[in-house]
């Protein structure tokens, strides 16, 4: 663990910033990898992971379209974004916990209604291990990748990240 020195919470080695206090840890000691799955985590950035577009909507779309993008598209989730930056996310967990057998009631219904708002996000440069402890934390599959001027700029999800380390293994 890494305790902050501007708040004293503690984060998970290899944060670049405090979970806490958002105070940048990137000028902490981290300890030197000791394989290559360590490196993957600790060194490797979330960009790595970005491996096609995020599919994308306004918060007015109806959920129908919604869940024809998210069969289309073969994804598990859709960012609705207004002015490119990501305002909501709407997901396979949401069509189940939140719409269920009414889906085809719901249908016309705009997707802002059942969507999760502010969703939280990562920065470019944040490390794997950064993504894995923010998503553990949040019961996040998914969670959107923003520009330093909070622009969407990809989508990672769990099975990105397992495929990544399993990939990293394999060398």
């Amino acid at each position: 663990m890494i305790i902050c020195p501007y708040c004293d919470a503690e984060n998970i080695e290899g944060a670049d910033f405090c979970e806490q206090c958002a105070n940048s840890l990137s000028d902490m000691h981290r300890p030197i990898p000791a394989s290559a799955v360590e490196r993957a985590l600790l060194v490797d950035r979330v960009t790595s992971l970005i491996s096609r577009p995020p599919v994308t909507a306004a918060p007015s779309t109806p959920v129908r379209r919604i869940l024809q993008l998210l069969h289309e598209s073969a994804v598990g989730c859709v960012v609705l974004v207004e002015g490119g930056r990501p305002v909501g996310i709407f997901s396979e967990r949401d069509v189940l916990l939140k719409i269920g057998s009414g889906a085809a009631a719901a249908g016309d219904e705009p997707v802002a209604k059942f969507m999760t708002p502010n969703p939280q996000t990562l920065p470019l440069d944040a490390t794997i291990a950064f993504a894995v402890h923010r998503m553990d934390l949040g019961g996040f599959r998914h969670i959107p990748i923003v520009s330093a001027d909070n622009e969407l700029v990809g989508v990672i999800s769990v099975r990105d990240i397992l495929r990544h380390l399993t990939e990293t293994l394999a060398e």
